[in-house]
């Protein structure tokens, strides 16, 4: 039997910025799912705040040099890595001095506010994931996403990706977590996705409003998967999950969640038929 294969895609992780919860658990959970036999990577962005020295993160050179055109603009994508050797775990993070540079991560130290260009900055994140594991010829049977920031991922798998083969077969599970950001991202978001070829109906939680609420729906259309990340869950997701009859698995405590989520897993691969 092949040994299964899980991408964990996060906007946080823990040591490299003050500790989340999201981080907390980005960061256990691949060492966990590891640990129970399965093969991982792990990528989050590498904000301009992660102290590159103390973590000893460096670049890979034969990942990077390729060039992502954002909203009809080319960004370099550089590709750093570090490892957790108490975890016997290496993590992959995704670069670009235009979007992630500043010494902040997704609001401006100053105001507090949101960055405006979180839409781009979110974009070419799960972009460079899956460009990168296209390059480590990599071919994930699962996806695990956390965080808002990874929304776009099960889009981008789906639909923009839909004709690679090394994503042919993947699965993609999203966690749901209390990371709500105010408002909606920039006006000019759905014209930067439709560039990328999307259409309305591909966008359409997030075609007149790019709400946090809006772009976990927009996130759950395309998921094979939900896990309830923590406690509370949004009345109107709980609905719209209902409502689409995915895979749901909820709430686990710190106790339960490792071989609950290696549980799901497996159930979603047998289904696949990848575990034998």
């Amino acid at each position: 039997m092949k040994k299964a294969k899980v991408l964990f895609v996060s906007q946080d992780i823990t040591p490299y910025l003050d500790e989340t919860y999201v981080g907390k658990i980005a960061r256990k959970l691949p060492q966990g799912i590891q640990e129970r036999g399965k093969e991982i990577r792990t990528f989050m962005p590498k904000y301009g705040c992660i102290n590159e020295r103390r973590h000893q993160l460096h670049e890979v050179i034969r990942l990077s040099g390729m060039n992502m055109v954002i909203n009809d603009v080319d960004h370099p994508l550089i590709i750093k890595v570090a490892s957790i050797p108490s975890a016997r775990m290496q993590v992959y993070f995704i670069d670009n001095e235009e979007y992630f540079s500043r010494k902040a991560v997704l609001t401006d130290k100053t105001s507090s506010k949101y960055f405006d260009d979180n839409d781009e900055r979110a974009m070419f994140f799960v972009r460079g994931v899956a460009e990168t594991v296209k390059k480590l010829g990599w071919q994930p049977d699962i996806i695990h996403c956390h965080g808002w920031f990874t929304s776009l991922m099960p889009l981008y798998i789906k639909k923009y990706y839909a004709e690679d083969p090394l994503f042919a077969d993947t699965k993609v599970v999203v966690s749901l977590y209390e990371d709500e950001y105010p408002k909606t991202l920039n006006k000019k978001f759905i014209d930067k996705l439709t560039f990328d070829g999307f259409n309305k109906k591909d966008l359409k939680h997030i075609a007149e409003d790019s709400s946090h609420i809006n772009m976990l729906k927009q996130s759950l259309e395309y998921a094979d998967g939900i896990i309830q990340g923590t406690e509370n869950l949004n009345p109107e997701l709980e609905k719209f999950i209902k409502k689409s009859g995915k895979p749901f698995l909820s709430y686990k405590n710190e106790l339960e969640y490792m071989d609950s989520f290696n549980e799901f897993y497996d159930v979603m691969l047998e289904e696949a038929n990848v575990l034998t």
